[in-house]
């Protein structure tokens, strides 16, 4: 068998039964997004539709940027309650979501700038990122294998959207508070230096397969307070001053 369909055959399993399976190594970042189109395929995730949500992120502005759609099931509006939820671990990514506001297809996507697909944006949340594996390895499994596993995408929670408006990045602050842990505070600490960097390289992969992304469409931004660990049974909250906040049930 095929290193794609053996992924998307071991990542649907591990989705169906609940138990991890071991990381398929894979050659390369097209064929880590193959899988990601098998396994929505096979789960029958998003029919012939684009998929209203996404992740999108990289360490720094010179890193590729990597992509990812996100199962409908495991979207939820703040504050969510996921006790039923499976998880092997529970990753908190505290991030800023943004919403299109009008459709972008292919040709118009190949022409964005930073500047001209911010302009597209209309509306802007708090949301958290319930970070997750299918693999065995967790967070030790293989970057092509993570990316292949929605990079490692187990729910998200979007706040109260708030009009987008131009802000100072490097001052807005984002609060974390995991169960009885410490409330943790992060200042301007988005690797991108701004949520919006993602947008042009996401609008073109998302419409890569010739499908305009329609307006509405949700893409979550990165992490501003790295990747602290939260157990079954705690409250998280982020907030971002000004922005709002989010919660969830764990």
């Amino acid at each position: 068998m095929d290193p794609i369909a053996t992924a998307v055959q071991a990542l649907v399993r591990a989705r169906q039964t609940g138990k991890a399976a071991a990381a398929v190594l894979l050659a390369d970042a097209a064929t880590a997004y193959a899988v990601q189109d098998g396994v929505a395929r096979a789960l029958a995730w998003f029919d012939e539709a684009v998929p209203r949500h996404w992740k999108s992120g990289g360490p720094s502005r010179e890193s590729v940027l990597t992509h990812a759609p996100l199962p409908p099931a495991g979207v939820w509006a703040s504050p969510a309650d996921a006790r039923d939820w499976p998880f092997q671990f529970r990753g908190i990514e505290a991030e800023i979501a943004l919403r299109l506001g009008r459709d972008v297809d292919a040709t118009h996507a190949a022409t964005l700038d930073v500047a001209a697909a911010t302009a597209l944006v209309d509306a802007m949340c708090v949301s958290i990122e319930i970070v997750d594996s299918r693999w065995a390895e967790g967070r030790d499994a293989p970057a092509l294998a993570k990316l292949a596993d929605l990079q490692s995408h187990g729910a998200l929670v979007l706040s109260d959207w708030q009009p987008f408006a131009a802000r100072d990045w490097a001052e807005q602050r984002c609060l974390v508070t995991i169960g009885t842990q410490p409330t943790t505070e992060h200042h301007g600490s988005h690797a991108l230096r701004d949520p919006a960097f993602v947008l042009p390289a996401w609008l073109r992969h998302a419409t890569r397969h010739g499908r305009a992304v329609p307006a509405g469409t949700v893409v979550t931004t990165g992490t501003w307070c790295g990747l602290p660990i939260a157990a079954a049974g705690d409250r998280v909250v982020a907030a971002f001053p000004g922005i709002g906040q989010a919660a969830v049930q764990l």
